[in-house]
């Protein structure tokens, strides 16, 4: 005997599948469209069907936009010299919330995963380096997450610009402002002794 109907559940196995949500979340969110309104769940239908549309990815930076250069990479304000290199559009989000970073972006759609089948040529890698080689460039920021895919990726780009002549940095890494030291992972605490600034 079915408790949920079939449509309901069908709704609840969708959301479940998506990252960071799990069957408890994916059952709330079900439930609380069931009782919304029609207009809402109309609105709510129409912006994930509409969600492809007019996307395009940037041919410069490789970023998801609605226009081709993106507004980032045709924003003549923007420092030219500079590309920080990240793994998913969100992470440009990010980096632009700071309002510390007025260079270009590029990104990468990823990072080197043997485990689950990526490598280098699935990433938007080679267009880096053929960004890197119109020689504008002066620095590149490699600003992967510090996971072991991330690191590994950083690695593999810093061993292909290395001979361009491009000054390479890295991100710095360490504790989340009001945390707790004995709360900290060895990894996280060894890259923030090796990243400390002068006081």
């Amino acid at each position: 005997m079915r408790v949920i109907p079939q449509n309901v559940q069908k709704l609840i196995d969708e959301f479940a599948s998506l990252p960071g949500i799990g069957p408890k979340t994916a059952q709330r969110l079900t439930f609380y469209l069931l009782r919304s309104s029609d207009k809402d769940l109309g609105e709510f239908g129409s912006a994930i069907l509409d969600l492809k549309k007019d996307i395009v990815t940037c041919s410069t930076c490789s970023n998801i936009a609605e226009s081709d250069p993106c507004h980032i990479c045709d924003d003549q304000r923007r420092e030219k010299t500079s590309i920080c290199v990240v793994e998913e559009p969100l992470d440009v989000v990010a980096i632009e919330k700071t309002g510390k970073f007025q260079g270009l972006y590029h990104v990468l759609g990823g990072v080197i995963s043997p485990i689950e089948g990526v490598g280098p040529d699935d990433l938007f890698i080679r267009e880096l380096v053929s960004r890197l080689k119109e020689g504008n460039t002066e620095e590149i920021i490699l600003a992967t997450n510090p996971s072991v895919e991330g690191e590994a990726t950083a690695l593999y780009i810093q061993k292909l610009v290395n001979p361009l002549d491009i000054k390479i940095t890295r991100i710095a890494r360490g504790l989340p402002v009001g945390g707790d030291l004995e709360y900290a992972d060895e990894v996280t605490l060894s890259r923030a002794i090796e990243g400390r600034l002068d006081y």
